[in-house]
């Protein structure tokens, strides 16, 4: 069977980018996008080129990224520029392939494996792709990743940035792809990087040439398809997007800069997340009934709950009422350590007009709702920070709050947006 020619394009410090093209006047500062600039605990959503080379890195406290780099400017996040040059930047994606599929706002997997007669060889294909986005947008820019698998051109795109094409392919896989460290594999995180460590696995090499045996004993099935993505073994095919425009669940999680301590500080971050997920499947026309929460605590544990919904909603309240009561009846924070990581994913979805099964609490869900769609139309005029929850507001600044826009998704799943 031939080789496909799959291509990864990863936009650039995407969430800074923007906010440049919005104000020029911050072209060659070091920027970053912040929940809310004007408090010291805020945390840094995403940073430029700049801010990056000076050590800032995402989801830190603003306060210890002005310390890396005093001249520091922080912005607020505007989630509805960020959808539109996504969208943008996607249909110049689909002038070349049906075959797209997201990875997030700023990242797409492209199939172009029968395009190359028309428009020539992947190489030709990343370097026009480069080129128009930088063009057509007024100056973002991408990486591109091109290989024969998505996880080998996933890790193409990031070898160099911005504004570049890397190749790797079966010519140079074992010396490029090998090399690196395990960690920057697709799917492997921090604890099983550690683990792997443990086993003297420190590369990508030593996972493709390590015994399938060892593997598979401590990871399982996950560990088989760890040895197909290093071995340059994966097949997964890329979505196309009329088939993956919709997904199967929408999901937000974040790593802390500061540990979860208490059920109130679970719930800041729960609402944060809720706000973030409603909002999305509202844009989808979607509703969802079942609501999971995982978490992830200091020592690296991990736990997963989830409930179902007496009926599909898409009200921040709602569902963000009924993942953080799955926390408290759950997680005990004076047994237990405290958390690093918390994501909220809704699933068991429906079209926002389908029948909707008779409940008592109907009423007040649809007004809740009809609330998240007034909210809605306010922040795509106004920015997503134009209207904060209480709950978010700490108790020294009733003015501001900590969260904003939060450009992490942990989910990775199929389907998953």
């Amino acid at each position: 069977m031939r080789d496909r020619v799959i291509l990864h394009c990863d936009l650039n410090n995407f969430y800074a980018s923007v906010e440049m093209l919005l104000h020029p006047e911050l072209k060659g500062k070091p920027i970053a996008v912040c929940g809310d600039p004007e408090k010291r605990h805020g945390i840094v959503l995403a940073k430029s080129e700049l801010a990056k080379a000076a050590g800032v890195k995402t989801a830190e406290a603003i306060w210890m990224a002005k310390k890396k780099c005093p001249g520091l400017i922080t912005v607020p996040p505007t989630f509805s520029e960020y959808v539109k040059y996504s969208k943008q930047v996607k249909e110049i994606y689909l002038s070349y392939t049906s075959e797209v599929e997201s990875f997030g706002l700023d990242e797409c997997w492209l199939d172009v494996t029968g395009s190359r007669r028309l428009f020539g060889s992947g190489t030709d294909i990343a370097e026009s792709i480069r080129r128009r986005v930088k063009e057509e947008t007024g100056g973002l820019t991408v990486s591109v990743g091109v290989s024969f698998n998505k996880i080998f051109a996933k890790l193409g795109s990031d070898l160099k940035k911005p504004d570049a094409v890397t190749v790797i392919d079966r010519s140079n896989y074992r010396t490029v792809a090998w090399r690196l460290d395990v960690g920057e594999m697709l799917y492997i995180g921090h604890a099983t990087r550690e683990k792997l460590k443990s086993l003297g696995i420190k590369t990508i090499g030593d996972l493709a040439n390590a015994s399938d045996s060892l593997i598979t004993s401590v990871f399982g099935k996950n560990g088989v398809k760890m040895l197909e993505n290093a071995r340059g073994e994966n097949l997964d095919p890329v979505t196309s997007y009329t088939s993956s425009s919709l997904p199967e669940s929408v999901g937000n999680g974040v790593t802390t800069p500061e540990d979860v301590k208490s059920q109130e500080e679970a719930a800041r971050v729960i609402y944060s997340l809720g706000e973030n997920v409603a909002f999305r499947l509202r844009g989808y026309g979607l509703k969802g009934e079942t609501v999971a929460v995982d978490l992830r605590s200091s020592d690296l544990k991990h736990m997963s709950k989830q409930g179902k919904l007496d009926f599909p909603t898409d009200s921040a309240d709602i569902i963000s009422d009924f993942a953080a009561e799955l926390v408290r009846s759950n997680y005990d924070f004076s047994a237990k350590k405290p958390l690093r990581t918390i994501t909220l994913t809704v699933s068991g979805l429906s079209g926002a007009g389908d029948a909707m099964q008779g409940s008592l609490f109907e009423a007040e869900a649809e007004r809740k709702e009809k609330l998240g769609r007034s909210i809605d139309n306010l922040r795509k005029k106004y920015g997503f920070g134009v209207l904060k929850r209480a709950l978010n507001v700490s108790d020294d600044d009733r003015r501001g709050t900590d969260d904003g826009y939060i450009p992490f998704d942990r989910g990775h799943k199929k389907g998953t947006e």
